[in-house]
């Protein structure tokens, strides 16, 4: 594990905030329904998904978008997962902030965690901790579909860089595709340059708008 852990504080008493970037790691309007409207649908899954499907994503926090996608994954085969984190939460965080959505089992991530490679029948994920702008250029994989799930990028604009989106393009699979809650239009124009056809679509709960879009 990373010597730079999450720091946090706790609103409402079960919604993680953190201290670094003041911003909460999920909605307030209703974390799971958010990563199933944004990340799910945003990707057209689990339309999409087969054995050995990628995702991979930048922001792991909680572990919740990668529960859901696990959750949202029937049938036989094995769902891959890679996530980029550069402050990892401590597992007592982690399982009092999953506590607040009693339909998702927690056991994946829980039943490993602090371990950052995680192997069981349907789920192979690993969780890469370090600067993504380090780590990301020098992963081998591509991704047929990423979670772009970094803090606010008024808040953690280092995680949204032309030079990191420009990544996210290299490292995806052919017609893969990306989904993410921000709308900022200097995202989607790094996204559009990285090689993606980028919309803007409706967003979750108050937010009007997100981005999707799928490689060219």
């Amino acid at each position: 594990m990373s010597d730079q852990t999450a720091q946090l504080e706790w609103r409402d008493g079960t919604i993680p905030v953190s201290i670094k970037f003041d911003d909460p790691y999920f909605s307030l309007a209703g974390g799971l329904d958010e990563t199933r409207h944004v990340f799910l649908a945003g990707n057209d899954l689990p339309n999409r998904y087969r054995d050995g499907f990628h995702i991979a994503e930048l922001g792991f926090g909680t572990g919740l978008s990668m529960l859901t996608a696990l959750q949202a994954f029937q049938g036989n085969g094995t769902l891959h997962f890679t996530s980029f984190e550069a402050y990892p939460m401590a597992r007592a965080d982690i399982e009092a902030a999953l506590k607040v959505f009693p339909d998702l089992d927690p056991s994946p991530l829980l039943d490993h965690w602090p371990a950052t490679s995680i192997r069981t029948d349907r789920l192979h994920a690993d969780i890469i901790i370090g600067d993504a702008r380090e780590s990301l250029p020098s992963w081998t994989g591509k991704a047929d579909a990423w979670f772009l799930d970094g803090f606010s990028p008024a808040k953690n604009p280092e995680l949204w860089s032309p030079e990191l989106m420009l990544e996210v393009g290299t490292h995806t699979a052919p017609n893969g595709t990306f989904a993410t809650y921000t709308a900022a239009g200097h995202v989607r124009r790094s996204l559009t340059d990285a090689g993606f056809d980028v919309e803007r679509v409706q967003g979750f709960g108050r937010k009007r708008h997100m981005s999707v879009g799928r490689l060219r």
